[in-house]
């Protein structure tokens, strides 16, 4: 087939129909006719006639001369994004914040007493920690598991610290019930924990959680950095902030997806138990 051409069941009306609507972007959230025309290499009435098609369908607002989007056109991915799960929407956010800080960075639920890392993507540094997709830790020595007791009901908390085994993994394990729920009430209260050694010597993490359309907390990321190369403060500083901003761009794909669940399925749970991290 010659360069530049096209099967014989392509549409070229819908391929440019579509490019009106791309021309469309953050720094270019109003546009004219002509800038239509201009950008999708059109005659202006073809640019009228597709922006008055848009505007007539409800996926174009206008004012007479300048058009713009409406919510409406989300329509058009949300059934792409409602076949994910949530590890599955997660996973491009955790490989964008792991490119920004250069440290390694997983999606977590809480199942039982433990924390299950259903997402993860490492850092190219080498570690000792290794963590895959099922890794299990024992929720309160966490950051993950911190932020996701922190906001289940007072009386869920409760029955869980009356049969928790709080064991010391580290010098610097909380296992004082009181405590830990202490700890956990501050956690709630500032958005985000952060577990400075006590699941394993020399590992810090910081973890903020994540919200379904609801409000309801579903899930957890976070980032866990080796204790000589940050400490408390720097990663308070430096970290948790993208840490953050990721975390409402996972929420706002949830949102629009309208997942239920955080995996779509139970979580799948690999044999064995890995390094602690």
């Amino acid at each position: 087939m010659p360069v530049g051409a096209r099967e014989p069941h392509f549409v070229r009306s819908f391929e440019r129909g579509l490019a009106v609507i791309r021309a469309f972007d953050a720094e270019h959230p109003s546009l004219t006719i002509g800038e239509v025309a201009r950008a999708c290499e059109l005659t202006r009435a073809a640019a009228r006639r597709f922006l008055l098609t848009l505007a007539d369908l409800g996926y174009v607002h206008t004012d007479g001369r300048l058009f713009r989007l409406t919510p409406r056109v989300l329509e058009l991915g949300y059934a792409y994004l409602s076949s994910f799960t949530l590890p599955e929407l997660a996973a491009p956010h955790l490989e964008r914040l792991v490119e920004q800080v250069g440290e390694s960075s997983s999606l977590c639920v809480l199942d039982g007493d433990a924390v299950v890392y259903v997402a993860r993507v490492p850092t190219r540094r080498i570690m000792t920690v290794t963590i895959t997709v099922g890794t299990r830790f024992p929720a309160q020595a966490t950051s993950v598991g911190r932020v996701l007791l922190a906001h289940r009901p007072d009386e869920e908390v409760d029955a869980w610290l009356a049969r928790a085994e709080l064991r010391p993994l580290t010098g610097r394990t909380v296992t004082s019930p009181e405590q830990l729920r202490t700890e956990l009430r501050r956690v709630r209260r500032q958005g985000y924990a952060i577990v400075d050694q006590e699941l394993e010597e020399g590992l810090r993490s910081v973890a903020a959680p994540v919200r379904d359309r609801d409000g309801e907390v579903v899930a957890a990321v976070n980032i866990p950095v080796p204790a000589g190369r940050s400490s408390a403060e720097s990663v308070r500083r430096d970290l948790l902030p993208q840490l953050l901003a990721t975390v409402c761009r996972i929420e706002a794909d949830l949102c629009v997806a309208g997942t239920a669940t955080p995996t779509g399925r139970a979580p799948a749970v690999l044999p064995g138990t890995a390094t602690r991290g």
